[in-house]
């Protein structure tokens, strides 16, 4: 059998499960990202970037088309009104699905200039919109469309939907990717990935302090991928972060010190918490999505 763990802390076997295994629940993906749960309709969302296409995974098994000509859609999260917001490679933009299924462009632009390829986003209990726009969809035809970057910088933008106001709150990282906030709001953690293409940029998750006024300040390194790069990332409800990695899932507590792996036999994208009882986590890798309950849960605001 498959063994699914790698204990590097005693802590991590409180928040595994020995009676459980990885199950694949989907496959046959060109690349599989952007997991997000939907509570209100039980169910799976994520993107298969260069199929363009979001699929939906039903608790009963079944796997079904969500969205087709997805316009290269990567990462996905749901707002505080329940509704899909999508980074879409394709438009360059991020965009809302409203619930009659009206899907409204949020922000395609900053200084008037396209955005690179929107890729990762969170929304903030304030209803602030937060997203990572490095360059992977347009540095090829594979998961967008190549074009030459207009912007400057990879930043990681805020977008305010009630003014439609666009700020870069960060720009000094080579390829920002997956971002999340501890669960008190005061911290903001993101990726740099960089390194996908550049092996002298470290392989890490950043940490910043999130002011009062949404800005962020003292920027510092928070853990380090031993295996592959950051991709995307959760933080449960005890502050410990699940991040993914080539060789599966890396567990670290709110320190940074990493307590254990999840072994997953392809390489990860990007995972989630879901399920009838918010304790599974559900992971995209490569061609598949696999899922595996463990001891621990995402924050139910």
């Amino acid at each position: 059998m498959f063994e699914p763990y790698q204990i590097l802390d005693s802590r991590f076997r409180e928040l595994v499960l020995a009676n459980v295994s990885l199950r694949k629940i989907s496959g046959g993906h060109l690349w599989a990202e952007g997991p997000v749960w939907v509570p209100a309709h039980q169910c799976l969302l994520f993107s298969d970037i260069p199929n363009q296409t979001i699929f939906r995974w039903m608790q009963d098994g079944t796997v079904n088309v969500f969205r087709e000509n997805a316009e290269f859609a990567n990462g996905n999260t749901i707002d505080g009104n329940g509704r899909l917001v999508t980074c879409q490679h394709g438009t360059r933009s991020v965009t809302r699905t409203e619930h009659n299924g009206k899907i409204t462009t949020l922000v395609d632009t900053f200084d008037g200039k396209r955005l690179n390829s929107p890729n990762d986003v969170v929304v903030k209990a304030d209803g602030s919109i937060w997203f990572t726009d490095p360059t992977y969809g347009i540095l090829s035809n594979y998961e967008g469309n190549k074009s030459v970057p207009e912007q400057v910088d990879r930043n990681v933008f805020r977008f305010d939907p009630e003014t439609g106001n666009v700020v870069s709150v960060a720009c000094d990282f080579s390829q920002p990717n997956g971002l999340a906030f501890s669960n008190d709001e005061k911290l903001l953690y993101i990726a740099e990935s960089g390194s996908s293409h550049d092996k002298s940029i470290p392989a890490v998750i950043r940490v910043y302090n999130v002011r009062d006024d949404n800005t962020l300040e003292n920027g510092r390194d928070f853990a380090r991928i031993d295996n592959g790069i950051p991709d995307g990332f959760r933080v449960d409800c005890d502050g410990n972060i699940w991040c993914s990695a080539a060789d599966g899932v890396h567990c670290f507590d709110p320190s940074g010190m990493l307590l254990g792996k999840i072994l997953v036999p392809e390489t990860v994208s990007n995972l989630t918490f879901g399920g009838a009882r918010g304790n599974e986590l559900l992971i995209t890798a490569t061609t598949s999505v696999y899922a595996i309950h463990v001891n621990s849960e995402a924050l139910v605001r």
